[in-house]
């Protein structure tokens, strides 16, 4: 079947051992792949043939490419180095494709898929079609916690980028001096302490014998000490105001690096025509400052809206539901009230609240608008 011409090893028919090595492995390495992968738990029985299929798509995909050097006549040296780092590279990406699909995909499809149960976790599901989905929207105690998430968007994104604005355009005046790079420190600090240790530390801050209530004892405002925690009309402003503080320090460096890349002429040309600091911030910063700005509305946004591990260490969603957010809510519903249908209706709902929410964002926000 296979025949080479005597000049240099160079490969020449269509059926040779290219094709044959180089093509018909992908079967053995999509038997090897699947085994291993059912072997391992990450997919069931029926789904083995995902792999297969996978490697058979990817082999027609790389047939024209294995043809195209036998007809051009590539040494046989060339021609196995080329082949051996296509391989790699195909199982490089179709490694990453399968570990995607098995910790992102599935998870989201069977999230989806258990949405329209109403299952315990343990015992028989019964399906009940898209009754979950009414009833997260019905109920005000499963809504109730989606409407906090749109007031925490308020803490956890306007004001760290109205902050992150006044930081960054004072920083860049003073970045000649030592004090700028202090400030930069002193500002990032909380967005690398764990949010854990933050809602601990600022449980002790905002507790009743808190250092918050003596400082205003010590002022003379004793009157206005609360447990700002524990009230319900505070619990969500102070725990928005602890988002506030961990993402100050992200958006000021956001924005702190978009200032870096404008020109000094242009300050300079605006200086020449009289404009003050503000006339240049509202001119020249602003506008310029356009993609960091939706980078940071787009990571604060999604932050607010998946909020968890502050508000679980904070307050747990208390007192009663004034905190409570969907993050926690699914929680809840899923590992306490064992109403695993639920919970999966309202994470698909809030998986598409943020998508709703982030792709207007990114529309609005593009460099050819």
């Amino acid at each position: 079947m296979s025949e080479e011409s005597g000049k240099g090893g160079l490969v020449e028919v269509k059926d040779s051992w290219l094709w044959r090595w180089g093509i018909r492995s992908w079967l053995f390495i999509g038997v090897i792949a699947a085994i291993v992968v059912a072997w391992a738990g990450y997919i069931k029985a029926h789904e083995v043939l995902l792999p297969l299929i996978v490697a058979f798509i990817v082999g027609i995909l790389l047939r024209p490419f294995v043809e195209s050097m036998v007809r051009h006549r590539f040494p046989r040296w060339l021609a196995v180095v080329i082949t051996m780092f296509l391989i790699i590279a195909v199982l490089f990406g179709v490694f990453s494709l399968l570990v995607y699909g098995v910790f992102v995909l599935r998870p989201v499809v069977l999230t989806v898929q258990y949405s329209m149960y109403d299952w315990n976790g343990v015992t028989a599901s019964t399906w009940v079609g898209f009754d979950n989905y009414l009833r997260v929207f019905q109920d005000p105690d499963l809504f109730g916690p989606v409407l906090h998430a749109f007031e925490l968007i308020v803490f956890f994104s306007f004001i760290p980028i109205l902050l992150g604005l006044v930081t960054a355009a004072t920083v860049r005046r003073i970045a000649a001096s030592r004090l700028a790079g202090f400030a930069r420190t002193v500002v990032f600090i909380p967005q690398v302490i764990p949010l854990v240790a933050a809602g601990i530390i600022w449980s002790w801050l905002l507790a009743s014998p808190g250092l918050v209530n003596q400082l205003l004892h010590a002022v003379g405002l004793g009157g206005l000490a609360r447990a700002w925690l524990g009230d319900f009309d505070t619990a969500l402003p102070a725990v928005g105001l602890i988002g506030a503080w961990v993402l100050v320090g992200l958006c000021t460096l956001l924005l702190l690096s978009g200032m870096a890349k404008i020109d000094v002429g242009l300050y300079e040309a605006a200086r020449l025509d009289g404009a003050g600091p503000f006339r240049e911030f509202l001119a020249i910063t602003l506008p310029a400052l356009r993609q960091e700005i939706a980078v940071c509305l787009t990571v604060t946004v999604i932050a607010a809206l998946s909020s968890f591990d502050i508000i679980y260490i904070s307050t747990q969603g208390g007192p009663g539901n004034s905190t409570l957010v969907p993050g926690l809510q699914i929680f809840y519903l899923a590992f306490t009230e064992n109403r695993v249908g639920v919970a999966s209706a309202l994470a698909v709902a809030l998986m598409v609240l943020v998508l709703i929410c982030v792709l207007p964002i990114q529309w609005l926000f593009k460099e050819d608008r």
